[in-house]
């Protein structure tokens, strides 16, 4: 099993989780974080820290948010490793509550 970043991480990419991972799991995209599933090791340490709820495990994931495991994957290749809190977007607030947001994905 593994975690998975969902929708609601894109554009709020707040680090918090970054800061707890053990493993250096997260990679970071313009607006959006993903999680590395062949570095996790399911310690479960980041989907607590996620101010906007967008960290899920596996088996959890919601029928809407399947797309992202093959994302996460998929970027986590092409995406260099974060391993230290930055600070958030100025205008991730505005964006945390908003659903629906899978367009705005930068890659």
């Amino acid at each position: 099993m593994t975690y998975v970043v969902g929708e609601a991480c894109i554009k709020c990419k707040y680090t918090d989780c970054v800061e707890v991972c053990p493993v250096d799991c997260f990679h970071e995209g313009p607006n959006f974080l993903v999680i590395d599933p062949e570095e996790c090791i399911d310690c479960s340490l980041c989907e607590p820290e996620c101010p906007v709820e967008a960290i899920y495990a596996e088996d959890d994931l919601p029928d809407d948010q399947q797309e992202y495991m093959a994302l996460n994957e998929e970027l986590a290749q092409q995406w260099p490793v974060i391993t230290e809190m930055k600070p958030a977007p100025e205008d991730a607030d505005d964006w945390k509550d908003v659903k629906d947001k899978r367009a705005y994905l930068e890659r």
